[in-house]
């Protein structure tokens, strides 16, 4: 039976001064939901904008998805309300299904997404939730959520469901790449499975290196 994920909310941003007043530094990670059909392209939403293109956006980190199990997780935590987008995500599904890994696909309509990493917290995500300890919670937390690659292009919008692909392949887990990612794991074999699998670029450049200095 395919599994069905609902789309929650659809979030796009412009870039905005991260911290409001300071012009310094300009984000895209103030997502907000929108409520017309969205285009998807390669390298993401229409609309939709990457302040920092050293370690976000691009073609295999096109959309970021996170869950609404995760968020009122979340809500918890935190004692306050989040809010579909809070943490920079383009897409708020319902739930994750069993064990989601690198290579599951997912689609949406005619859209076609592919995962490729887990999220690594960062500073901006710190301060955009107003704690400075929260790259550690998050991290902590194991709850990640995941980039995706497109695989077809097409139009999305909320109130929509998504049919799960699970890979055919026994590629590693989002999971799993978030744990040997935060402990900078120099494992080989571990480094292996995780190069075997269609990895986001940026993970595999590091995940590399890493194998390099284990062999």
């Amino acid at each position: 039976m395919p599994q069905t994920i609902a789309i929650q909310s659809v979030n796009i941003s412009g870039l905005a001064p991260l911290v409001p007043g300071v012009k310094r530094t300009r984000t895209g990670i103030h997502k907000q939901p929108v409520s017309a059909p969205v285009v998807v392209t390669l390298l993401g939403l229409e609309g939709d904008r990457v302040g920092n293109t050293k370690h976000h956006g691009g073609p295999d980190q096109a959309v970021y998805l996170y869950s609404a199990d995760d968020y009122a997780w979340w809500c918890t935590q935190l004692g306050s309300p989040c809010s579909p987008g809070l943490f920079g995500d383009n897409l708020t599904i319902d739930r994750w299904w069993p064990d989601p890994r690198i290579g599951d696909r997912l689609t949406i309509g005619n859209v076609t997404l592919e995962l490729t990493a887990p999220r690594i917290p960062c500073n901006t995500l710190a301060t955009r939730i107003g704690d400075p300890g929260f790259v550690k919670r998050f991290a902590d937390a194991g709850r990640p959520g995941a980039y995706a690659r497109v695989i077809h292009t097409g139009v999305i919008a909320a109130g929509t469901t998504g049919i799960v692909q699970p890979s055919t392949h026994p590629w590693p887990t989002i999971a799993e790449l978030n744990v040997l990612w935060l402990r900078k794991s120099r494992d080989a074999a571990a480094l292996r499975a995780m190069l075997a699998a269609p990895v986001a670029a940026r993970y595999r450049e590091k995940l590399l290196l890493w194998a390099g200095s284990a062999a």
